[in-house]
C-alpha cells in the first residue's frame, strides 16, 4: 500500500466512523451467533478464548478505578486466563466496592453496549471503539504475556477494519459482539464453583471478587453472583434482542414509526 492508498483508506475509515453502514444478511448474524456459542461452550476453545472475557473483566475494574479517584497502578494478565488489577487509595468505601464489583459485569455490558452500536448499523464505529479501549488498556499493563495478547487482539481488530471486506468487518463485529454476550455468564459459574471448593476445602479466606465484596460490604457473597448472574442475563438478552431486530425490521416495544431497524 502506498501512500496515496494510505492515507484514501485512513479517509474512508473516517467517513465511516461518522456514518452508519448497511446491516449484513441474516445469515450471517445468525452465523456469528453460532460460532460465538461455539467459542463459548467448547471446552477446550475456551481455555483461550476466555483471555478474551479477562481482558474485558481487568479493563472494567481498571475503567471503574479511574471514574471514583483511584489510582490505577498496574493490569496483568497471565496465561492461565487470571488477572490482577491493582490500584491505590482507601481499602473501604464506595469507590473501593465499585471497583471490586465492576470486573464480572464488564464483558456483558461491553457486549451490550456493541451490539447497541452494532444495531444502530453503527459497525466501524463498534471496531474502532475496540481498538481505542485496547490502545488505552494496553498502556497500563506490566507484564510481557498481557502486553501481548492485548496488542494482538487489537492488531487483528485493526486489520480486519482496515484491509477487510463489508462482509469481513460485519461478521467479526457481531462475532465479538455474541461472544461477549454469552460469555458474561460462564465465568459467574465458575466463579461460584470454585467459591464452593475453596469453601468445602475450609480455606481460611476465599478471595474471589464476590467474597471481598462480602467483606466490604457485609453482604453474602452468593448474593454477589446473583447480582453478576443477572446482570450477564440481562445483558445477553437484551443485546440478542438488538442484534436481531436490526435485520429482522423488528421495533422496539413503544418506539415511534419511524425509529424501527430495516434490514437490508
Amino acid at each position: 500500500m502506498d501512500r496515496a492508498e494510505f492515507f484514501e483508506r485512513g479517509a474512508s475509515i473516517a467517513d465511516r466512523l461518522t456514518t452508519t453502514q448497511a446491516q449484513p444478511p441474516w445469515w450471517l448474524v445468525v452465523a456469528a451467533a453460532v460460532a460465538a456459542l461455539v467459542l463459548v461452550g467448547y471446552t477446550p476453545i475456551w481455555r483461550l478464548t476466555r483471555n478474551i472475557v479477562t481482558i474485558a473483566h481487568e479493563g472494567g475494574h481498571a475503567l471503574v478505578a479511574l471514574l471514583t479517584g483511584r489510582k490505577l497502578n498496574s493490569i496483568r494478565l497471565h496465561s492461565d486466563t487470571s488477572g490482577l488489577t491493582v490500584s491505590s487509595g482507601k481499602p473501604y468505601g464506595l469507590g473501593m466496592i465499585l471497583t471490586t464489583m465492576a470486573g464480572y459485569p464488564a464483558p456483558p455490558l461491553l457486549g451490550l453496549g456493541f451490539a447497541a452500536l452494532l444495531g444502530a448499523s453503527r459497525i466501524t464505529l463498534m471496531l474502532w471503539t475496540a481498538i481505542v479501549l485496547l490502545a488505552a488498556l494496553l498502556i497500563k499493563i506490566r507484564n510481557i504475556y498481557g502486553g501481548i495478547t492485548v496488542l494482538g487482539l487489537g492488531a487483528a481488530v485493526f486489520v480486519v477494519s482496515w484491509f477487510g471486506t463489508d462482509t469481513l468487518q460485519a461478521g467479526f463485529a457481531y462475532l465479538g459482539a455474541w461472544f461477549l454476550l454469552f460469555a458474561g455468564a460462564r465465568p459467574v459459574l465458575e466463579l461460584q464453583r470454585g467459591r464452593s471448593r475453596q469453601q468445602r476445602a475450609r480455606y481460611h479466606e476465599v478471595d474471589s471478587d464476590a467474597d471481598q465484596l462480602a467483606r466490604l460490604t457485609r453482604l453474602p457473597g452468593l448474593l454477589w453472583v446473583f447480582v453478576f448472574g443477572a446482570i450477564a442475563v440481562g445483558s445477553l438478552l437484551i443485546g440478542a434482542w438488538l442484534l436481531v431486530s436490526a435485520i429482522a425490521e423488528i421495533c422496539l416495544p413503544g418506539a415511534p414509526s419511524g425509529s424501527c431497524f430495516a434490514s437490508h
